[in-house]
């Protein structure tokens, strides 16, 4: 502890050095102050400075539109900080859907589709396969003469006018159906019930095929298969080839697989693959016999319930009575009339044409 007479023996401090000490931070403070004032003077054009973010927008005029603070001076894009961020792109999804977004054409008329019509009555735009071969027939063409349909090429008739036939025929006078124009005939053999699976032979056929050989007609035959496998199929080929032995068959033997309307058939059950693989045995067999083979089908079935791809070795008879074919894949007979009136038949008779002349084929 130190006594109070202790600090009387400290030397005094001189006033002069006090004076001197509080005249120099005077100044300091006098030069900061002066500092301060000048930041704040008016700008050059006389306009009072903004402070940034005061809100309010410069008033000055003239072609520089610029904010002085201090010695800089900033224009308007010098304050647009939204310049710091990039702009905002579409988002990635936006971006892909537009790419990716297809133009949807009409298949009606993109020349890419073709209508499919079930038997329920039910209609479905496919694809046409690039890979299948397509038809180059010109309906444009096409001429028919009392129900007998004619193709002409260059002015020449290249076509071959057929009836389709069976019991339900009954009787045929194939005298009168020649001298009506028909060229050649297909004779229904039989048929496998659609239940029983059992074969049966057709009421009417050795007398069809002996008396429509005795009349000059061309022949081919078919038969209504109900094959649910491979075996049963060749089992159908070989009774075919069994009753057509003695008799000159110059047109194709066709495999005729269809539904049954409003019943249930054995075959119901069977895939698309299934039934391609059935038709290929029967028309195997045929063929390594020295036969033609032909399928049979409608559009909707040939292109729905078949894998064409897997039948191109093969002609195809195509139904499509009532009207000009849209089927776009190539074919070489057409049944374009179930409800004909030929000389020589009673009641309606099934029509065809055959752009190939299979006799000397």
């Amino acid at each position: 502890m130190r006594l109070p007479e202790e600090y009387d023996d400290e030397p005094k401090m001189n006033s002069t050095v006090v004076y001197t000490i509080f005249g120099a931070t005077f100044a300091v403070v006098a030069i900061l102050v002066f500092v301060l004032v000048m930041n704040h003077q008016k700008t050059p054009n006389g306009h009072k400075e903004q402070p940034i973010g005061s809100g309010e927008v410069s008033t000055q005029t003239g072609t520089d539109d610029s904010f002085s603070l201090g010695d800089s001076t900033l224009s308007p894009d010098d304050l647009d900080f939204w310049d710091m961020y990039p702009q905002e792109s579409q988002s990635e999804e936006t971006v892909e859907e537009s790419e990716t977004e297809e133009v949807v054409s009409d298949p009606a008329t993109d020349g890419k589709h073709t209508k499919i019509t079930y038997p329920d009555g039910e209609e479905e735009w496919v694809v046409i396969s690039p890979y299948l071969a397509k038809h180059e027939y010109d309906f444009t063409k096409m001429v028919s003469q009392s129900d007998l349909m004619k193709y002409y090429v260059d002015g020449k008739k290249v076509s071959y006018v057929g009836v389709d036939i069976s019991k339900y025929q009954a009787y045929i006078d194939f005298g009168k159906v020649k001298k009506a124009g028909i060229d050649f005939v297909m004779i229904r053999v039989g048929a496998r019930g659609y239940s029983t699976g059992q074969i049966m032979i057709d009421d009417y056929f050795l007398d069809n095929i002996k008396r429509a050989s005795d009349s000059g007609l061309q022949i081919g035959v078919y038969f209504y298969s109900q094959a649910t496998t491979k075996a049963e199929a060749e089992e159908e080929a070989n009774v075919v080839l069994e009753y057509i032995k003695d008799y000159d068959i110059t047109y194709p033997i066709a495999f005729v697989m269809e539904d049954v309307d409003n019943d249930k058939a054995r075959i119901d059950d069977l895939s698309k693959d299934d039934k391609t693989k059935i038709a290929k045995a029967f028309l195997n067999k045929v063929e390594k016999a020295g036969y033609i083979p032909l399928l049979y089908g409608d559009k909707e079935w040939l292109i729905k319930q078949l894998d064409l791809s897997k039948l191109t070795d093969f002609d195809i008879w195509l139904s499509q009575p009532g009207d000009l074919p849209d089927y776009p894949y190539k074919f070489t007979m057409w049944q374009y009339s179930t409800t004909a009136s030929i000389d020589g038949i009673s009641g309606q008779s099934n029509l065809n044409i055959s752009f190939i002349d299979y006799s000397v084929k």
